[in-house]
């Protein structure tokens, strides 16, 4: 990665970095989902209420599931491999780092002349 936000070279692998972090994202949301249901169904003394948020539950947990196999099939999550994974956190976290050190606003954003026109 250089400092040049236009070199396609940025580019590279974003969209699998992009899918990595909104499945990783879509976990979380429903890790938080669980969780929020789970509490919920502690708090719930109304026998239809209890059953509704049961079988909200239990879709949350089967949404948790399927998305956890999406991550491991893709190897974006190694849930077993702990030295895999943070090889992955590693990589990931030198990323996000280099994205932080580009400047906000770079000083020259012209094109004029870099790409080669036809003769017409």
């Amino acid at each position: 990665m250089n400092n040049d936000y236009l070199d396609p070279i940025n580019a590279e692998n974003m969209p699998q970095l992009a899918d990595t972090a909104f499945a990783t994202d879509l976990l979380l949301s429903v890790k938080n989902g669980v969780r929020n249901l789970a509490f919920a169904l502690g708090e719930t003394t109304t026998p239809e209420l209890r059953a509704t948020l049961r079988a909200q539950l239990a879709k949350e947990l089967d949404m948790h599931d399927e998305v956890t196999a999406l991550l491991l099939r893709k190897g974006w999550l190694h849930a077993f491999d702990v030295n895999e994974q943070l090889q992955l956190d590693l990589v990931s976290a030198d990323t996000i780092a280099k994205i932080a050190r580009l400047p906000l606003f770079p000083g020259d954003t012209s094109r004029d002349g870099m790409f080669a026109t036809p003769n017409i």
